[in-house]
């Protein structure tokens, strides 16, 4: 590997769930950003069920990171080969394999490898990516675990949803308002307060407060908000969630066409069950909790939408 030291990691760790479900999991690069906590965004380049290319963009030791991948998938063998063709600093190569070993009925062990070199630099980058590397791959052995084994349930606690708002504006207009979120307060009603970080062009941090409904006290939230502002589209993930919702991952969209524009905001969110009857009182079940949720989103980014329609529509007047 060019020359440079090689560094190899391994970790394994026991769950209870077949090696089928336990891999199933894993393959599905798609749905890491709700069950990894250090991946924000996957965007999927091709797959033809055995070769999946995708950009992913995740944290590491605090910092936002993305790289170029791409994996091989081996359902017979319960094995997944790994390698970045462009890694994230400071990383020259990275590379490694996800296997599942059957353990008895019901039971399996999963294992993560890894190796990867690191550029000649200062002395730090080393033992920087060698932490990340350990840190990330610790929690996320730990929450596949946890979703592996209540695989049963975890269907009924994931919902997806989308909403959408025609505009007869321009686009860019629409686009900067999603944009802008630094300006929402003042502007949307239930956001009090946001704080944003922009220190990568096109990466956004923002702590925001939010009005709770029923006069509660306010919901803070911290997100990570990837910008393709070419496509006109926002990814973004909660990485501190609000009770009721474990994790939370959605997109800004904003579609032209020959007669104007719709614009659209899509949710995914994964629900913490425990957390049920504390926010919706005594007996509140989960379907009850999926429509709270549900509800809950849709107003709020429905809110947004039409105040960027308006925003785009009310320049096209004045002008």
């Amino acid at each position: 590997m060019s020359g440079e030291r090689v560094h190899r990691a391994s970790y394994e760790i026991d769950v209870s769930a077949p090696a089928g479900v336990v891999y199933g999991l894993i393959a599905d690069t798609t749905q890491w950003p709700l069950i990894a906590a250090s991946s924000i965004h996957v965007e999927r380049l091709d797959f033809d069920g055995v070769l999946d290319r995708f950009r992913m963009w995740f944290t590491a030791n605090g910092s936002i990171r993305s790289a170029l991948s791409h994996r091989t998938l081996d359902s017979a063998r319960t094995r997944i080969d790994f390698l970045q063709e462009l890694p994230a600093a400071p990383a020259v190569t990275m590379a490694g394999t996800w296997t599942v070993e059957p353990r008895g009925t019901g039971r399996s062990r999963l294992r993560l490898e890894h190796e990867f070199t690191v550029a000649a630099g200062p002395p730090g980058d080393v033992a920087w990516l060698l932490l990340a590397t350990d840190t990330n791959s610790r929690a996320e052995l730990e929450q596949l675990k946890e979703n592996a084994e209540r695989w049963r349930e975890i269907d009924g606690l994931m919902l997806g949803f989308e909403d959408s708002v025609r505009v007869h504006g321009p686009a860019e207009l629409v686009y900067d308002y999603l944009y802008g979120v630094a300006d929402w307060p003042g502007r949307v009603p239930h956001v009090t307060r946001a704080e944003v970080r922009e220190d990568v062009p096109g990466v956004q941090r923002v702590r925001m407060e939010t009005l709770a409904e029923g006069g509660g006290p306010p919901r803070e939230t911290e997100s990570v908000r990837i910008c393709f502002p070419h496509a006109a589209r926002i990814v973004h993930k909660q990485t501190r969630t609000p009770p009721l919702i474990e994790a939370h991952t959605g997109e800004w969209s904003v579609l032209p066409d020959e007669t104007g524009v719709t614009a659209i905001s899509h949710h995914s969110v994964l629900l913490r069950a425990s957390d049920v009857e504390q926010v919706l009182g005594p007996g509140a079940d989960l379907p009850r909790a999926r429509a709270h949720v549900r509800a809950m989103l849709g107003r709020e980014s429905t809110a947004v939408l039409e105040l960027a329609k308006r925003h785009a529509e009310s320049a096209i007047r004045t002008l």
